[in-house]
């Protein structure tokens, strides 16, 4: 699947002005017309629905990011050899891998946390999550994740674009460029933050980077206005509205006409049509007054501390139930101990941070799992990677990216599953390793995407979401 060159930008006369920004009406227009009328180049990128490569067995991923660095070793891959070895030296240190220069010590630290094995496939899952816990039968754990860098900037970048370095489309946007989406009147990509913030890197964590505009994540909101910029200004009508868009689009077929190869148009009036339709919808989409009492409190939303992570899994179950393709979650916001970065008190950040979202993840599994959404979403759990076995200050891990663990659910994954392995401090991953790319092969592989022919022509090159490397775990699938 290619997409052309970026045609060269002429000149633009007033009239062409128009064309390509849809006069003043910033979100708002009309692809679904000029698809209608046979006047678009391609399908729109967010109102159509593309065939797959082959039978998929996932529709939706809800990716549950867990910003900072979770550690595998206090959460899912349980080291008694840190209990014996506790403020020794550890023989798998290696300097090179150290982030903190001069807090980082080689000794190890046990873990202030309790496992315990669950489910009927004894997944080991420790005491901060004992809702999540009654969903173990449900998860595909991988304990031999590993990636490229130990800081937050590029190992965010690589986790959710495949790249270290920031310019790159990140995985929702190849998913709706390869799918699209099943929804017409919301977007195939929607990003929700912490509410205390976004993660570093900001919105180039969910960049459509040199794909169309149209590919981009979109940010839905906590409060207010669902999307920015969504409502039409004060005193225009619906019908004013409409003529103005019917003005457009009759001075858009006029210059697609003209301009056959022209891509970025065919992207602009895209968004601006998905934005007219959006007016209605996005409202009703976040509207969770339509929810029983039973269902928020299954999310956990008479709770302070899991309410706001706990809503936006709602609206994730609510957004993949009405066609949305890829949402993404962010827990953790900032820097420093908003986020699971625990350089200075493992103990205290992890308690907090699970806490906020035990309660919300098991009621998504659970809701998804009832209403028989499970099968078709992919749910993914982790971080940009883990943290170390040895001590940072006393109290504190350090950044970690030789071993870490991150789950699955739903979606064509096996259940009840533990995947690879790392040694016997959680240093490295030592049986099954499993890279970034390995991983981005596997969630596209499972929506019926093949990651090698998956291909976008940027700058003379045929770029993918794996680069030159990604091997589908055939393992993991049910």
């Amino acid at each position: 699947m290619n997409a052309p060159e970026p045609h060269p930008l002429p000149l633009l006369d007033r009239r062409h002005w128009l064309a390509r920004t849809g006069g003043a009406f910033g979100g708002l227009a009309l692809s679904a017309l000029l698809a209608r009328d046979g006047f678009a180049a391609e399908p729109a990128a967010e109102s159509t629905a593309l065939a797959p490569h082959f039978a998929p067995r996932a529709k939706s991923v809800i990716f549950l990011f867990m910003y900072g660095g979770p550690s595998h070793i206090d959460l899912f891959d349980p080291k008694p050899q840190l209990d014996a070895w506790d403020g020794r030296e550890i023989p798998v240190f290696r300097k090179e891998d150290v982030f903190m220069s001069g807090k980082t010590k080689p000794n190890a630290m046990k873990s202030p946390f309790r496992f315990a094995k669950h489910g009927q496939a004894g997944i080991d899952i420790c005491d901060q999550f004992p809702q999540l816990a009654t969903c173990a039968d449900e998860l595909c754990v991988i304990r031999s994740m590993h990636c490229e860098s130990n800081n937050h900037g590029p190992a965010l970048f690589q986790m959710q674009s495949g790249s270290l370095l920031s310019g790159h489309p990140s995985l929702g946007s190849w998913i709706t460029y390869g799918l699209g989406s099943e929804a017409d009147d919301l977007p195939g990509f929607l990003v929700m933050m912490d509410h205390q913030g976004a993660p570093v890197n900001g919105a180039l964590n969910w960049s459509n980077g040199f794909m169309p505009a149209g590919f981009q994540g979109v940010p839905l909101r906590a409060s207010g206005e669902p999307i920015a910029y969504l409502s039409p200004p004060a005193g225009i009508s619906r019908a004013r509205q409409r003529a103005q868009l019917d003005l457009a689009a009759r001075w858009n077929r006029e210059y697609a006409e003209a301009s056959p190869g022209e891509a970025a148009l065919t992207e602009r009036i895209a968004s601006y049509e998905l934005a007219y339709r959006m007016q209605t919808r996005a409202p009703e989409a976040v509207d969770l007054t339509q929810e029983t009492e039973e269902t928020r409190r299954l999310y956990g939303l008479e709770n302070p501390v899991s309410a706001n992570f706990g809503r936006n899994c709602l609206l994730a179950r609510r957004l993949v139930e009405r066609g949305v393709r890829f949402v993404q979650l962010y827990s953790g916001g900032n820097e420093g101990p908003r986020a699971w970065d625990a350089h200075d008190d493992l103990e205290k950040n992890h308690r907090l941070h699970c806490a906020e979202t035990d309660q919300p993840i098991a009621g998504l599994l659970t809701d998804l799992r009832r209403r028989g959404l499970l099968d078709s979403t992919l749910v993914v759990w982790g971080g940009e990677f883990g943290r170390t076995p040895n001590t940072e200050g006393g109290k504190g891990r350090d950044h970690h990216a030789r071993g870490f663990t991150m789950w699955l659910a739903g979606g064509g994954i096996k259940p009840g599953t533990v995947y690879g392995a790392t040694d016997e401090f959680g240093y490295e991953a030592i049986e099954n390793p499993v890279s970034v790319p390995d991983l981005h092969a596997t969630i596209l592989h499972l929506l019926g995407l093949d990651h090698k022919r998956l291909t976008y022509r940027f700058q003379g090159r045929d770029y993918r979401l794996t680069d030159v490397s990604g091997t589908v775990l055939k393992d993991l699938l049910a």
